[in-house]
């Protein structure tokens, strides 16, 4: 009996490793923020981008109403670069986090529109060298609505990998 479950246990672990294999084998798709909007979007200018009205409500009240998202890239492995807003903490490493597209968003700055920012999440804590410190984040993505006390957030990407950019 405890060698049919051995057995088992190998088989399993080398069906994990083979379709593991074949995800990291899929081809990266490098995106850029502007690939997140749907045709004819039109991204936050950069002029508002350092725009803040100290005296006014909420930043994430000031949240730009999003005109869509994109579907092209669901299930598949992408690249994006980015500045992380960490959301939660594992010890001194962040698990999960927002991915923005500028310094700043969602904590100096309004944050920008739900189809302009990715939710990510990471089983391997990552030592976040700071806010201002740009990130190349891969892994499976997809459309998802999740809101924060930040932002509501259009995507979701759970990462396989975050490197400096």
């Amino acid at each position: 009996m405890v060698g049919v479950s051995r057995r088992a246990a190998l088989a399993g672990m080398a069906a994990f490793v083979a379709h593991t294999s074949a995800a990291f084998a899929e081809e990266v798709i490098d995106l850029e923020w502007d690939d997140l909007l749907p045709e004819g979007g039109a991204a936050l200018p950069p002029t508002l981008r350092g725009l803040v009205e100290h005296e006014a409500a909420p930043l994430a009240s000031q949240q730009p109403i999003s005109g869509g998202v994109r579907t092209d890239w669901n299930g598949k492995i992408v690249r994006l670069p980015g500045f992380i807003v960490p959301v939660g903490y594992e010890g001194t490493g962040v698990t999960a986090f927002i991915l923005v597209p500028y310094v700043g968003a969602c904590v100096h700055v309004p944050p920008p529109p739900p189809n302009q920012l990715v939710f990510v999440t990471t089983p391997t804590p990552y030592e976040d060298p700071g806010l201002f410190e740009p990130v190349n984040v891969t892994g499976m993505f997809g459309t998802a609505a999740t809101s924060t006390q930040l932002a509501e957030i259009g995507y979701a990407l759970s990462a396989d990998r975050i490197e400096p950019y």
